[in-house]
Formats: C-alpha cells, sequence, structure tokens
C-alpha cells in the first residue's frame, strides 16, 4: 500500500546541538523528530549507560514487595512465578526464577498453557497452588487485569504479589475512568494512575528486573548476576516491541553489546543454530530470528521448553533443545502463511474492506497465531485488525492497530460481550462467546472514528536530503542512533528527480529492485529495493522519480561502498 509522505517541522537550534555534541545537523534533527529535547535528555540518548536507570525504590509497591519476599525467604515459604509464554513472559520468569533462587528462596514456576490455561493466572492454576501447599504467588507479565482471579487467591489465604506492564483495567463514569487495581498484597507495575516511576513503558521483564536488582541490594547479594539479567531485559524488550527510548534504549544498548560474552549456555547455543553471530548481534537478530523461536515453543507447545533451554548447562543437551525450538518456529511458519492466505481471501472475497475495523473469523486456526496473522492483515489493508478462532470454550482473538486507534481502549467499550481481555494501544488479546463474533464487529465499527485519512499509512521523512550529501561519515554516525526498532524508528530520508540510468529485478527470489540512479549534478548512486513482489511496479530507464531511502554501506568482495536502501519511490 501506498503511503502518505510527510516531512517533519520540529524546529530547535540544530547548528548548536551539533556543535556540542560532535555530530552533523542531519543527527541533531532527527533527534528532535524523536522528541528528544534537552541537553539532559539528548546526553542519555546519545551517551545514557547502566548507572542511568532510574531507582526502582520509586516504582509503586516495589519496596513493599521486597519486605514481603525477603520475609518469605526467611520463614522457608513456597513461592510459586506464574508468567506468559511468550518472549518477554519466558524472560521475566527467566530473571525472577534465577534471582529468587540466588536470594535462597523455595521457589518454582508456572507457565500457562495457551490452549489449556489462556493467559495469565487463573483459578485453576491458584488451585493447583492451593493443593501444593504454595504459600506466595508472584505473577510476572500478567495479573494486572486479574481482578477476581487475585481476589480469589487472597480468600484461599494465598499472599500475592503482581508484577506487570500492561495497562490498568478501568470502567468509565460519566467520562472519568476508574482503574480496577488487583486486590494484591502488592501490586508493582510502572502504569499504575499513583506511581511515581519516572518512566511508564518498561516491557514486564524491566518490572522484573527492577524488583530483583532491588532484592540483590536488601540481600547484598553478587551483582555479577544483574549483567546476565539486563541481557535478558534486552531481549524482552525487543522482542515486545515496547518502545525504545529512555532506559529500554539503554539496556538493549547494553544488552547486545554484553549477549556476546553471555554466560548463558543455552542464548550461546541457540544463536548458533539459529546462523547468528554472537559477536555481531542486533535487535534485528532478536526481533525475527531468536524472539520467534522462544516464543514458537509457547505457541505450538509449551514454554517451559524455551526456559528450560535458557536454565540448560550442559552444551550438547542445550543445542539439542535449541534445535527443537526452531523445529516448531518453522512449523509454525508454515501455519501463520496458510491462515494469512485464508483470511486475505476471506477480506477480499466478503467487500470486509467497508468496514474500518476488521474482525476475521478464522475458526480452525490455530488460536497461538491469531496476533501475527492480524498483524499481517493490518499491514496489508492498513485498518486495526482482529483475528479470531475457536478455542476450548468459545473463541479466542488477537489484534494488531495503528497509529490513532487504542485498541485497548476500544476493546475497553466492547467488554460486556468479552469474557476476558486486556493489552496495550496498539495489541490486545480477548476472549468471547462465539455467537458474540459479530455483534463485537458491529459495536467496534459503531465506535470507530477512523477517517479515510487515519486508514492511509503514514511515511514520516526526517530530513528531505539530497543522496549526494550522504557519506560513510554520516553513515558512521547514524549508528549513534541505534539501535532502532518502536518508539525509534530507523530514520528516514527523501529526494526528488532523480533520473533513472538502469533498473532490473535481481535476486534468487526476485524480489530486489536494483536501480543506478543520476542527480541533477550528475552524481551517480547506487540503490536498492527489497521485499518487492512481482505485482509491483519497476521505474523505467530514462525517467525520473522521488524516493524514500536510507543510506547504507554495502561490502563486497571487502571493498566497502555506499549505497541507498530505498522504502518507496514514486514518479
Amino acid at each position: 500500500m501506498r503511503s502518505d509522505w510527510r516531512v517533519y517541522a520540529k524546529r530547535a537550534d540544530f547548528k548548536g546541538i551539533a556543535g556540542k555534541y560532535g555530530i552533523d545537523q542531519v543527527i541533531a534533527r532527527i533527534i528532535r523528530n524523536r522528541d528528544i529535547c534537552g541537553d539532559a535528555a539528548i546526553d542519555m540518548y546519545l551517551n545514557g549507560d547502566i548507572n542511568d536507570m532510574h531507582n526502582p525504590e520509586s516504582m509503586k509497591d516495589a519496596v513493599l514487595s521486597v519486605d514481603i519476599i525477603t520475609q518469605k525467604i526467611k520463614d522457608k515459604c513456597k513461592i510459586r512465578i506464574i508468567g506468559d509464554y511468550d518472549i518477554d513472559g519466558i524472560c521475566s520468569i527467566y530473571i525472577l526464577y534465577k534471582g529468587l533462587m540466588a536470594a535462597g528462596a523455595d521457589v518454582d514456576y508456572v507457565v500457562p498453557h495457551r490452549i489449556n490455561d489462556g493467559y495469565g493466572i487463573n483459578e485453576h492454576l491458584i488451585d493447583n497452588a492451593i493443593n501444593e501447599e504454595i504459600d506466595t504467588i508472584i505473577t510476572c507479565d500478567n495479573g494486572i487485569a486479574a481482578y477476581n482471579q487475585v481476589k480469589y487467591a487472597k480468600e484461599n489465604g494465598l499472599t500475592v504479589i503482581v508484577t506487570d506492564h500492561h495497562d490498568v483495567p478501568f470502567d468509565e463514569v460519566n467520562g472519568v475512568k476508574e482503574y480496577r487495581v488487583p486486590p494484591a498484597d502488592a501490586v508493582v507495575n510502572p502504569k499504575q494512575e499513583d506511581c511515581q516511576y519516572p518512566f511508564k513503558l518498561l516491557c514486564g521483564a524491566g518490572v522484573a528486573y527492577k524488583l530483583i536488582s532491588l532484592i540483590y541490594e536488601r540481600l547484598r547479594l553478587d551483582t555479577k548476576d544483574m549483567e546476565e539479567y539486563r541481557e535478558f531485559m534486552a531481549i524482552a524488550t525487543v522482542g515486545d516491541i515496547v518502545d525504545l527510548i529512555d532506559e529500554n534504549r539503554v539496556v538493549v544498548k547494553y544488552g547486545l553489546k554484553h549477549i556476546a560474552h553471555t554466560v548463558n549456555t543455552g542464548l550461546k547455543a541457540l544463536a548458533e543454530e539459529c546462523g547468528v553471530d554472537i559477536n555481531n548481534i542486533s535487535s534485528y537478530h532478536i526481533g525475527f530470528v531468536i524472539g520467534p523461536c522462544l516464543n514458537a515453543s509457547g505457541r505450538l507447545d509449551t514454554a517451559r521448553k524455551a526456559i528450560e533451554l535458557m536454565l540448560c548447562k550442559n552444551t550438547e543437551e542445550a543445542h539439542n533443545m535449541a534445535r527443537e525450538l526452531i523445529t516448531l518456529n518453522t512449523e509454525r511458519k508454515q501455519m501463520t502463511e496458510d491462515e494469512t492466505a485464508k483470511a486475505i481471501e476471506l477480506v477480499e472475497k466478503n467487500d470486509m474492506l467497508k468496514d474500518r475495523v476488521l474482525v476475521i473469523y478464522l475458526p480452525d486456526c490455530h488460536e497461538s497465531i491469531a496476533g501475527i496473522i492480524a498483524g499481517r492483515i493490518k499491514e496489508r489493508y492498513y485498518r486495526p485488525t482482529f483475528v479470531i478462532t475457536n478455542a476450548e470454550e468459545g473463541a479466542k482473538g488477537s489484534g494488531r492497530s495503528i497509529e490513532g486507534y487504542n485498541m485497548y481502549e476500544e476493546i475497553n467499550k466492547c467488554k460486556n460481550v468479552l469474557t476476558k481481555y486486556g493489552g496495550h494501544p496498539m495489541a490486545a488479546g480477548l476472549s468471547l462467546e462465539t455467537a458474540d463474533i459479530d455483534v463485537f464487529r458491529q459495536m467496534l465499527n459503531d465506535n470507530a472514528t477512523l477517517d479515510d485519512s487515519d486508514l492511509i499509512p503514514k511515511t514520516w521523512i526526517d530530513v528531505p536530503m539530497p543522496v549526494g550529501y550522504a557519506s560513510m561519515g554520516l553513515v558512521g554516525q547514524l549508528k549513534l542512533l541505534e539501535p532502532f526498532g518502536k518508539g525509534n524508528e530507523k530514520p528516514v530520508f527523501a529526494d526528488r528527480d532523480l533520473y533513472v540510468k538502469t533498473a532490473s529485478i535481481i535476486g534468487k527470489n526476485r524480489n530486489v529492485l536494483k536501480m543506478q540512479l543520476e542527480t541533477k549534478e550528475g552524481y551517480i548512486v547506487q540503490a536498492v529495493q527489497f521485499g518487492i513482489s512481482d505485482k509491483d511496479p519497476v521505474p523505467k530507464a530514462g525517467s525520473r522519480i522521488l524516493i524514500v531511502y536510507y543510506p547504507d554501506i554495502n561490502v563486497y568482495n571487502g571493498v566497502s561502498s555506499l549505497q541507498i536502501i530505498i522504502k518507496e519511490w514514486k514518479e
């Protein structure tokens, strides 16, 4: 889908910023476009390190949780961690479990089974804990929406500590939000309205890390373990697609750098089996290679497999376990391709694009891949999308959103037809009766205020910059802005009136457009566009085009040269 090109027009003293920090004015503009303003914020963005992370004591109930947990350890009480089955939940469980073991706790962990248990803590898991004489439950990456479940646990004599990062549920009364925080002994979630923690966008593993760091400080444990925990916080931060700003950005920069020296046998084995050079691991490798393998365990089997891999100390066993995760991910990929094709057929054959919000019912689809398919359909048609499948009881769905549509708040308006729900502005999960799927679809669309312009993707151009200005030096400075991801997107540039000297389709899969472009000044640059299809147009030699691009360095036979990576082009 062609996007609407827009140019940032944010103002600042770019010359002054460039001079102060020894950077190109183009870099200064990009930083301002990311809403990084003021010396402290710019310095944190460019030079922030682990010492600049915020004090976890300011997080509501964090110190209270440490008080409770350390007393439970002294009293030799049995503690159970209940997490989630995705990459964030896996990393959260790992951090809490390893940290509490180091603190001397009698602790185990439970990962809900996606199909048998569903998301998060539930009555069945609570009953199991009671029967097994568990004293304390600690949730991670879930629990904030489990008011009734926490109440049930408390009524049965359990101590409950909730650690989570998801949005706090609310009831809207006369236009005022009344938040429903579960009645746990302590709730650690920076998104609570009265939490003073200065950064609200941690992932679940980030919250778990903060709690464990306080326990280590309280018990004066060896802080060398914290380096490994930061590596797993970094993996979860990238994998859960939270904003790469503030301390999230700091920990990902730190974590990626230190994973090269990780002591975790399982992580090393998974990287090797995936063909990833652990010495040069990037956020791309986490998001698109290693992360999907960890997630595949919770999608098609049990996420315990991923946690057991991370806990494994034997190299040979770790490699066997890693190969099993890769096999699961390969199976998941094929299932995703098949069901995505079915979803596209449903949308196009049933005139579903008349809806502003797509609700697609794939009864036989494995519920674990509903969110992936929703994301693909959202990208294809640029509409908020829910994919709903049959479940053990009723139906389950996952949604992915677009800018300007707060998915969590919108499904909250439909809660009378939902049996369970939760999520973020950009993604959500829910359960409902099969008979209510059409009612849900109608309610979402009746409430939707999206107009035609909202349904056109926007490409925000950081700097209209002639390709001739791009240089090896500038590309080097662009690396100062890494890691890229949500909230810190890869910079985008634009140029116009470029003469197409040559254009051809190359690659084994015929999905790369290669061009030689010439500026009005006679400067010639090599350009490529990846991921095209046989339906995409190809510019004709001799035509003139506008491009949205990113400069990069191509290394071939040991020779480095500048090339332009094209995101979009127009005649």
